[in-house]
């Protein structure tokens, strides 16, 4: 079986320069700084969601592991 790797996906080459000539097209070099920067804000919102689900996973593993009875009747 051949596994097809994930950096195969990633466009290289020519792929890259025509996929940037369709965006600059699409969007108009004013638009570009716009979109990238709604981008930005996406990706920091979601960094500071994930972080925000990460502490309130370690809290509830801690809360839980304190509500354990150390022995029972």
């Amino acid at each position: 079986m051949n596994a097809l790797s994930p950096l195969a996906l990633i466009p290289q080459g020519q792929e890259l320069w025509i996929i940037l000539i369709v965006i600059l097209v699409l969007f108009g070099g004013k638009k570009i700084p716009e979109l990238l920067r709604g981008v930005g804000r996406g990706v920091g919102e979601l960094q500071k969601g994930l972080e925000e689900g990460r502490k309130n996973l370690e809290k509830a593993v801690h809360e839980e592991t304190e509500k354990k009875p150390t022995s029972e009747p």
